[in-house]
């Protein structure tokens, strides 16, 4: 019997019944919904606003919450396939459902009170307010420690002064989940788009993401209630608690991008013809699409058995940081080596190669450089930190 050719160890047979049905959920929403309009959304730079509500549907925001909240309750593994099929279409669609997700309804869940709980995660979950996450600042996203922004203490309330930059989803939120020094250490904030002296400033002239919204944010004198402070935490455990959950979609969702590629590429390659048979013929061709095939099962296995220890409960952030560092290079390798076999025609949008390409310029960035999670790998086995 035939294996699937993108999915080499049968992977799929080691996922539950429910974790099936959430993949093919998705993949039907992204064959059926996204995969049509993407392209276009990504030459106009137009992040389709449209879907969110289909997204919120299918319960997919906020995913792994409990059911009290309005959410779906599902495990990890099925939050991780959810951005592995999303990723297939665009990482600008996958980008949105994990900010909204796991940088800003995991910290109101795990850091905020229930009042906070119950006023914020059913809509956040329903797509009824739609979030954003502040924690990188200009001046250096990799050392979130040097931030500048800073919340001082007023009466009853906060005064926060500083900016954040690129931060998806940023004018379209309803909210942003801001972290800011205080006399009493790093804290979060909920910020309400309405408060005065808090502005979002969208981000133009992109390269990839264009099928995101990037923004800066601001805040002068912002005036924000005691009851929008996450009272449940303090320090950067909090933030970077966030961005370990975040960065564990991010290990999932890259596969999706790479089937999508070596998917393309390989019935073009069957169909191009040159010097009288098929690319596909080709002992080049062949090779390097095998090795597309190898690298994608290996990142599948990967990212499965971090979903498992996730939901064992036993996750490390430093087995995050290599799953993110691996499925990452993989991905973008893979979409640059489809987009040569594509040929000239690889660099319009009209096919998947090139926009992948460009999406993962930003993936393999964001939420933790590559150098850095190379780092991270480096502190654990030598216990020695070269940051």
């Amino acid at each position: 019997m035939a294996l699937h050719p993108y999915d080499l160890y049968d992977v799929r047979s080691l996922l539950s019944e429910e974790e099936r049905a959430v993949q093919d959920a998705v993949a039907r929403f992204t064959d059926e919904r996204v995969i049509p309009i993407i392209g276009d959304a990504f030459d106009q730079g137009r992040f389709p606003k449209e879907l969110v509500p289909e997204i919120a549907e299918l319960g997919l925001l906020g995913s792994s919450l409990p059911e009290k909240y309005g959410c779906a309750g599902l495990n990890g593994v099925s939050y991780g396939l959810i951005c592995q099929e999303l990723e297939r279409g665009d990482s600008g669609i996958r980008s949105f459902v994990s900010v909204q997700s796991s940088l800003c309804m995991y910290p109101i869940y795990a850091y905020g009170s229930e009042e906070q709980r119950m006023r914020w995660l059913p809509d956040m979950a329903a797509g009824k307010v739609i979030g954003c996450f502040g924690l990188t600042e200009a001046h250096g996203g990799s050392d979130p420690a040097s931030m500048k922004t800073h919340a001082k203490r007023d009466g009853a309330d906060w005064i926060l002064n500083g900016s954040k930059m690129w931060i998806t989803s940023g004018n379209l939120a309803d909210i942003a989940i801001v972290w800011a020094h205080t006399d009493d250490g790093i804290q979060g904030f909920v910020v309400e788009k309405d408060f005065p002296g808090f502005t979002a400033q969208e981000i133009h002239k992109k390269m990839s993401l264009r099928a995101s919204v990037t923004s800066a944010l601001f805040f002068d004198n912002v005036r924000v209630p005691e009851a929008n402070r996450l009272p449940n935490v303090k320090g950067l455990k909090g933030p970077l608690g966030c961005l370990t959950q975040a960065r564990y979609g991010i290990t999932w969702g890259p596969i999706g991008a790479a089937i999508a590629c070596l998917d393309e590429v390989l019935a073009y390659t069957k169909e191009r013809i040159l010097f009288d048979r098929p690319v596909a013929a080709t002992q080049s061709a062949q090779i390097k699409m095998a090795d597309m095939a190898r690298r994608i099962t290996l990142a599948q296995l990967l990212s499965l058995q971090l979903g498992r220890l996730k939901d064992a409960g036993t996750m490390q952030p430093q087995q995050v940081s290599l799953a993110k560092w691996n499925n990452c290079r993989m991905a973008i390798d893979i979409a640059r080596e489809c987009r040569d076999l594509l040929g000239g025609a690889g660099i319009t949008t009209e096919h998947a190669a090139i926009r992948h390409a460009l999406n993962l310029e930003s993936v393999i960035t964001y939420e933790g450089t590559e150098t850095v999670h190379q780092l991270v790998i480096g502190r654990e086995l030598t216990g020695i930190n070269a940051f």
